[in-house]
Order: structure tokens, then sequence, then C-alpha cells
């Protein structure tokens, strides 16, 4: 079944959606559901929607989804996580849980809880190291070194692939990224 036509790109300033987060989609359980938390202008909510599944897109301003916000297999949920109010997905969990460029370390407890069993964590944020060249620079919103490794191994998953590495393109930062799957029984 091909999915409805999603919008374009109306400026040049829509960032495409990581190469990361592109490596393992192939990975989601097919037509599973994806929670994209913390999804800004939902660069991978639409590609998502685009390979099939259904997205919640989940941002303090949900409004910059703009015109995907009314795609029919998208549940956009305003949200601010860092205000002290409970998980606002309750005990929901779905094929995978995509972060990227987002760290609030009170919630990765819940992040990892709304991986479902088999499903994958896609999360790639920037690290300690990435001040000297800019924003973000405060180390709350570093990762420290292996950091999202310890997530994984305390969450029980198994990792399928793992970065923490100094990069120069697109722009100078320092990031991790994970690619971890919850094992069947959890």
């Amino acid at each position: 079944m091909r999915a409805p036509d999603l919008p374009t790109a109306s400026t040049e300033s829509e960032i495409a959606p990581s190469p990361w987060i592109c490596r393992f989609a192939n990975l989601i359980e097919p037509g599973g559901s994806v929670l994209d938390l913390a999804c800004g202008s939902g660069r991978h909510s639409k590609l998502m929607l685009e390979r099939g599944h259904g997205v919640v897109a989940l941002d303090i301003d949900p409004a910059k989804l703009g015109e995907l916000a009314a795609h029919p297999r998208l549940e956009a949920i305003g949200a601010d996580l860092e205000d002290g109010a409970p998980w606002p997905l309750g005990g929901r969990q779905f094929s995978a849980v995509i972060v990227t460029n987002y760290l609030y370390r009170p919630v990765m407890p819940a992040i990892v809880a709304a991986v479902k069993p088999a499903g994958l964590l896609l999360y790639e944020t920037f690290a300690e190291g990435n001040e000297k060249y800019g924003r973000p620079a405060n180390p709350d919103y570093l990762l420290r070194p292996g950091e999202l490794l310890q997530l994984a191994a305390n969450a029980g998953m198994r990792v399928l692939a793992y970065e923490d590495l100094e990069e120069t393109s697109p722009r100078p930062a320092c990031r991790q990224r994970l690619a971890a799957r919850k094992a069947t029984g959890q």
C-alpha cells in the first residue's frame, strides 16, 4: 500500500533525516508504531510515515510539524518533558523510539520503557567535547563518555551499533549514537 502523499520541503532550511536513523530504519518492525521524541519539525516522523509506520510525534511545540500534523497515521502530542509533569505517554510502547538532538536525563528511563519487547531504540545527540564547537555547551545537555552504552546495558538491551565521535560534517560536533534492541521477553 502506498503511503499518502506527504508535504514536500518548502525551504532549503528543512533538515534531512539523520543518516544514523536512516541506516537502521529497515530494522523496525514493518508497520510497527514509532515514537519520534522531541520531534521538532518532524524530519524523522516524515521518514517513518513514508516507510508505512504509524507515528507519535512528541514535542513541546507540535505546531512545528506544520502540514505533517494532519497526516492520518500521525498523532501529534504537545508536552514539556522537563516541567515535572508525569510522562505524557503512560505505559504506551512502540516498535521504535527515535531521539535525536535531545537529552534530559530524568526521562531516560521512560524512553527505554517506551520501547516494546524486540523494539529498537535509535538515539543520537551531542556529547562532551561539543562545548568547543558552540551549542549545546551546557554539560546537562551533553552525554558523558559511554552514557548511551550504559543506558542500553542497564536496560538489558542488545547494542547493534554505537558511535562516540568528533565529526566535521555537516558541522563540527561531538556526538554519540546508539542503535539497540530490547530483548523479546522484556
